[in-house]
């Protein structure tokens, strides 16, 4: 596993981030425990969790089964100074009983209206909470994770700061936020002196988000821009191979992951894909995150969030591809 550095911070994190947001709800306990093994034995850190996690599997529980997951991992093994530990704040959805339906299935619509955002009481208590659950007194890096434009981003920063100067927190990062947005989160650091974000977590893969699609999560060409002129903050790009439709055309046709990202070049992408996937020997969903660690301007750090054992392996080869400029070429 090669390493890369955090913005312009000096610490280097591995080059490819394990997401346990699936850990504790959708993958099991020995599953879990397995993947953070293997992935410490082939030289990872970084690891990505958040204090909703994974609310919706779970009818009547706001998240923090993955934090108390991981938690119990870094107790039981010793692993917490093994590891870059991530976690976020903000997209808990406030309780409510129609947030599940009679058969348990999550309403997004209403968790999406309702979460508790970047408040300063709020960040302060979700903090304080992912600290607990973890049983660590410090994370690495920390983000807002659902960008609050109800509160002032006066107020946030500030807290956020707060956090660092109290040795609570190491790094900050901001998450599915407008590029407008973070340009003026570092108008407003260099103005204050308050600690700036070195990590934009966003979603970002191989395919381009169709015209017309306006997401704050999905990064667009003015992101990628900006962040190539502002190499203090990394791209830390969560979703990477999009559920996996990469490797077939079957799983593609009618997938939701798709509907953002269907343009006049998408074909074009995915054949381009398929014959350098060819050459190098690899699946297309592996040469995915082989292209993205061959980024520079800007910097990616890829983000893969394994359900099981096998999909965890799966990923691994991308780690050991080398593009060509030739191929690179093709792929841009």
């Amino acid at each position: 596993m090669q390493t890369i550095e955090l913005g312009r911070t000096g610490r280097q994190v591995s080059a490819m981030a394990l997401g346990t947001m699936q850990m504790g709800g959708s993958t099991d306990e020995r599953d879990s425990v397995h993947i953070l093994n293997r992935y410490l034995e082939i030289g990872g850190s970084f690891l990505d969790t958040a204090d909703c996690y994974e609310w919706w599997a779970h009818p009547g529980i706001l998240g923090g089964q993955s934090e108390e997951l991981l938690g119990r991992w870094m107790r039981d093994g010793n692993h917490r100074d093994e590891v870059f530990l991530a976690t976020k704040g903000s997209a808990v959805p406030i309780y409510s009983p129609d947030l599940w339906d009679a058969d348990g299935n999550p309403n997004w619509e209403l968790a999406r209206r309702t979460f508790e955002g970047a408040g300063a009481g709020t960040l302060r208590g979700a903090l304080e909470g992912s600290l607990r659950r973890l049983g660590t007194d410090h994370v690495d890096l920390y983000y807002v994770h659902v960008d609050d434009r109800a509160t002032p981003l006066e107020e946030t920063l500030e807290v956020l700061d707060s956090f660092v100067r109290e040795g609570k927190v190491r790094h900050l990062g901001w998450s599915n936020v407008r590029t407008w947005r973070l340009e003026r989160i570092r108008q407003l650091c260099a103005r204050n002196g308050w600690t700036l974000p070195v990590a934009v977590q966003q979603q970002h893969s191989y395919l381009r988000p169709g015209a017309g699609v306006e997401s704050s999560s999905i990064v667009n060409a003015e992101q990628l821009d900006y962040l190539a002129e502002h190499d203090d903050q990394t791209l830390v790009a969560y979703s990477p191979i999009l559920k996996g439709v990469y490797d077939s055309a079957a799983k593609r046709d009618g997938h939701w992951m798709m509907d953002n990202y269907t343009g006049p070049d998408t074909d074009a992408r995915l054949a381009v894909l398929a014959e350098v996937a060819g050459e190098t020997g690899v699946t297309p969903n592996q040469l995915v995150l082989a292209w993205l660690l061959h980024q520079g301007a800007p910097r990616v750090l890829p983000l893969i969030g394994p359900r099981t054992p096998e999909q965890f392996e799966a990923a691994l080869p991308a780690l050991d591809v080398k593009l060509s400029e030739d191929q690179l070429e093709r792929l841009a």
